[in-house]
Order: structure tokens, then sequence, then C-alpha cells
């Protein structure tokens, strides 16, 4: 073993412990080991920066773009509402509509998109027909990846290893190759969960957001009398925010509330404070001199059609700009002119310490945003709301247009008229050029975390190819496993794929693993395709944990899901996926072409 495959192994060993333990960004960690990799002369210049410039880092980037053109239109919604109102006359049927609707539209665009579009509706689906949506998120998120394994452009794993393959000398991976073992599995996965759904706790139950948080003995009402010593000043000066240290949420005077609210708003006599605080801190203001709690405070239940702040959930988006941060990092008062009143942060909600709590992809912050804000929220990136707090405006009049490009791109691709990569280009270019999207929503739209994290893991497989790292860890397998013939060797590629899929970028895993799978192919004098195709359809099927993928994140802490139940649900679906995998890939795709 040299000196080179040595610090390669220890780079990729090092990766794999970042990625999973998640200490630092996964994107940052792609660009510290491409850095590693450059500093230590294991690739040249050019191979450290040819991800940049890769089919599938370029493709991605424009899929991105198609998707939210597709949303942005009002087409992914128009699917969604439809789905949800057939699926309203029963569970059995509103759980089979809404997994072969999400299957489908995941088929052919960013699956985690589709499934923030479906959130809000399946919730308000749930409510229609009195069941916990726990039952249909779960459900949502698995269909969402039944169907990006049915086509090349279904999730961007397909896409990372088919550039990975052509790199090589072969042919790149057509539109619908996958499909036909694709749909197997999603026949598979749709009957074990319509099988096991009964067994999906109901986690989150019916009832106003004040319930389902806990808010009750957290939002009162005090009125200020003239003696307290905070008539007079500004809310930052105020001793009840410096003293007691509560959180301010309104101001209400004559009846009105104050437009707008800013902490330098002057408090007078006879004002209503709507206030947050904890249980000890409503004693504290018992007993101040100067106030007093209202008897029968209003219910904080504003609603969309009355002029008084609304309660709404959010769900920090994967890779959003406030994930890992904290609120008082963020200043997320003044940043989004909402305030969070709770945070249901890995299964548990809190009340207390929120403005210190670092946020993670698929925490719920349950916010308190006035109306006239709404609009400007939801255009955020950071957040995906749950409660439906009214829709986007959509370019209805551009659904056809943009239905049509993107149809255009996934036939021309199918045909072979153009690579996936210039057709996905040129479908970008017509959606702006169309307006469709405007060019500012397009570079918004692109999630520049996965297209850093696509450059840095592919540099890392070009290092374990040059040092021959790749060859000792194939030889090493073939070794262990050989032994009991290829067919043994495809469900160890599976099954390893799989396992660390669950504890890191589903990306990062499939671009370590396919140049080990080439090589292994080329060691036995084999055809690399149904190696490379263990890798890839186990990349995009993690079923155990919340963290896994991100369409579990998203429905995680929406769902009030515990980690225990994607265990208890999603390990059985991992080996049905894995045994299916085992003995249908090399009848798809043979050994001997």
């Amino acid at each position: 073993m040299t000196f080179e495959m040595i610090l390669v192994l220890g780079l990729v060993l090092l990766s794999v412990i970042l990625f999973a333990t998640e200490k630092l960004p996964v994107d940052l960690v792609a660009l510290i080991i491409m850095a590693l990799l450059l500093s230590t002369g294991l690739v040249t210049p050019e191979d450290g920066i040819s991800g940049f410039s890769n089919t599938a880092t370029v493709t991605v980037g424009a899929m991105f773009v198609l998707s939210a053109a597709l949303y942005k239109t009002g087409a992914v919604n128009f699917i969604g509402v439809s789905l949800a109102a057939i699926g309203k006359h029963s569970f059995w049927l509103a759980l089979i509509i809404l997994m072969v609707g999400i299957g489908m539209l995941s088929a052919f665009i960013n699956n985690t998109a589709a499934v923030a579009v479906f959130l809000p509706i399946t919730l308000g689906l749930a409510r229609e027909i009195n069941v916990s949506p726990s039952k249909l998120l779960m459900p949502l998120s698995f269909a969402s990846m039944f169907g990006g394994v049915c086509t090349l452009i279904g999730t961007s794993t397909n896409i990372l290893v088919s550039s990975i393959v052509e790199r090589h000398g072969e042919p790149a991976f057509t539109m619908f190759e996958f499909t036909p073992l694709g749909l197997v599995l999603f026949g598979a996965g749709l009957l074990y969960v319509i099988t096991v759904v009964r067994f999906i706790p109901n986690r989150r139950t019916p009832g106003d957001l004040t319930q389902t948080y806990g808010m009750g003995d957290y939002l009162t009402e005090i009125v200020l009398l003239p003696e307290a010593k905070t008539v007079g000043k500004t809310i930052q000066d105020s001793p009840l925010i410096r003293d007691v240290e509560i959180a301010i949420m309104d101001v209400f005077r004559n009846g009105q509330p104050i437009r707008p609210l800013s902490f330098g708003t002057v408090l007078e006599a006879g004002d209503v404070l709507r206030v947050h605080c904890n249980v000890e801190k409503i004693r504290q203001l018992q007993e101040r001199a100067g106030i007093r709690l209202r008897s029968d405070p209003k219910p904080l239940k504003g609603t969309l059609e009355s002029g008084e702040p609304v309660l709404v959930e959010a769900v920090i988006a994967p890779n959003s700009p406030i994930e890992g941060r904290t609120l008082r990092q963020t200043r997320f008062f003044q940043r989004f002119n909402a305030a969070a009143l709770a945070i249901r942060h890995r299964g548990e909600v809190m009340h207390e310490q929120l403005e210190t709590t670092r946020l993670q992809a698929g925490d719920v912050l349950l916010l308190e945003v006035r109306r006239e804000n709404l609009d400007e929220l939801k255009e955020r990136q950071a957040f995906i709301f749950v409660t439906e707090v009214g829709l986007p405006e959509f370019r209805k009049h551009k659904i056809l247009p943009a239905v049509a490009i993107v149809s255009g791109v996934v036939l021309t691709a199918a045909l072979g008229i153009f690579p996936i990569v210039v057709s996905a280009i040129i479908g970008s270019v017509l959606l702006i050029l169309t307006k469709c999207i405007t060019l500012e929503e397009a570079y918004t739209a692109i999630d520049w975390k996965v297209i850093f994290l696509l450059a840095g893991v592919l540099t890392l497989g070009i290092a374990l190819e040059k040092t021959g790292a790749a060859a000792l860890i194939s030889n090493l397998l073939i070794g262990t496993i050989g032994a009991f013939g290829p067919v043994a060797i495809v469900s160890a590629l599976y099954l390893l794929t799989s396992l660390l899929t669950e504890m890191m970028s589903n990306n990062a895993t499939a671009a370590l693993l396919a140049p080990i799978a080439i090589v292994t192919a080329e060691s036995l004098g084999l055809d690399a395709r149904p190696f490379l195709m263990a890798v890839t359809y186990a990349a995009s099927a993690s079923f155990m944990t919340p963290v896994g993928y991100q369409t579990n994140t998203l429905i995680y802490g929406a769902g009030q899901y515990k980690f225990s139940d994607f265990l208890r649900v999603g390990t059985p679906l991992n080996i049905l996926f894995w045994l299916l995998a085992t003995i249908l890939i090399p009848y798809f795709w043979p050994f001997h072409p």
C-alpha cells in the first residue's frame, strides 16, 4: 500500500465521519476534502475543480430550475390539490392517491420540492378525513423516494452516477433505463406501506396550534396600569424586557393593534400587551406593581380573515440559511418580522431557551406573524410552511408552457435527440425566456449547497481511482465475497450503500462507491452496469432514519414522529428493497451483456 493510498483512504474516512456527524455543513466538508486533495498533490488542479464542470453538476443545477418553474406556475400545487379532492372520500383512497401521485411527480422533478408542496395539502386532507397526519406524511415521503428511482432525472444521485459511468467511457444511463426495476420497487413499496400503515403511530392529533404546542400556559395578555414603570418607555428599554425577560408579541391601544410595532414603540398606560413567557415569569408579572393580567384574554388563534396576528408552522428547510444557527444569531424577529413561540426540535416541543437552540433541518417553528407580513415570509427560502396560510401568487397562465417545456426536456433526452445536460440547459433557458420563471428566481431555485457537495465528492472519487485506493477496496471486496459469485457482490454493494446513506449524504455515498463498483466489474471481467445499479438504487432508498434523506427530514417534525418510528417502519422496507434488488438487478442488467 503506497503513501498516496493511505492518505486518500484517510481522507475518505475523515469525510465519512464529518458527513455522518454533521459537525460541519456537508458542502463545506466536500470543499475541505477538495482543498486537502489539491494541497497534497493527490489530484491535479484540473481534476480538482472538474466537478464544477461535470455534466452531473450542471444537469442537477438545471433540474432545480425546471422544478422551480413548475412550482412557480402552480402546476405542482394544482396536481396536489386535485389529488386531495379525489382522496378526501376515505383514508385508504387518500393514502393510495397521495402515494401514487407524489411518486409519479417525483419521477420527473426534485422530490424534496414535491414533498414541500404536498405537506400542507396532506395536512388539510388529514383534517378532512379526520385521521392523524402522521398516518399520511411518512407514506408521502417514502413514495417520493419510490418515484425518484424510476427515471434518470428522478433524483440527483441517478444523474451523478450516470456522469461517472460516462467518464469511464461507458454509455450514460438512459432516461427510462431505471424504470422496469423502479416500477417493481414502487409496487412492492406501495403494497408494503398499505400493509403496515396501521403500525404507524398517531403522533400528531387534531387541534389548534396553541393546543398542539402546549402554549396555554405560555401566552397571556397583561394591562399596563398608570403606575407601571414601563409606561413612557420604549419596548426595547422596558423593564419587562430587561428584568422579567418576556417577549412582547403585540400591543393593543384602545382595542386596536399598533402597526407597525417596533422596539422603538413607546408604551402607554392602558396598553394591552400580548406576551410570551413561561409559568414562572407569569407569576412574576402577577406580583409586579402596575401590571394586571387580563382575566379573560381573547384566545390567540388569529385567522387569515381577521386583522390579528396568525399562528403558522414552518419547517426549517434542508440547506436553509438559518440551519445550524440560533434564533439569536440570525436576529430572527428583525430579519423575518415573525416571533418564534415554540420549537419542535427532534421530537420534543421546546418553550424555553428558544434563542439559544441551534436549529436543524426538519425542526418546526411555531411562528406568530402579522397578516401583512405573510406573503413576504412565504417567499423566504428558509422555511417550508406546514399549515396552510394562503397560497403564493402563481403564474397560472404559464402552466401550459412550463409543462410543455419540461415534457420536451424529458422527451428529447429519452429519444436520444440531446444528452440530458443539453436538454436541461435548453429547457431552463426557455422557461426564463417565456417568463415561467424569472432569472432571479432561477438563481434562487438552485440549491448551491448540493452543487458544491457534488463538485467536492466527485474530486474524492477521482482521487480514489487515480491512487489505486478504489482497486484496493475492490480487491478486498472480491477476496471477501467473490467466492459466492457476482450476485453476492451486487448484494453487498447495495447493503453497504444503503447503510452509508442512512448516515451521510446519498450523493457522497454514490460518488465514493461508484468508482469501486466499476473497478470491481473490471477485475471480474464483467459488465459494470449491475454493480453500478446496486449503488444507484440503494443511495436513493433511505427509509430507516429521519435524516438519511431530505424528504424524511421534512416530514419528521411536521408529523411529530420519533426517531424509532422510522426504524420500526423503514427497516423492513430497506430489507425488502435489498432482497428485490439482489434478485432482480442481475435479471434486468446481466453480467455478460
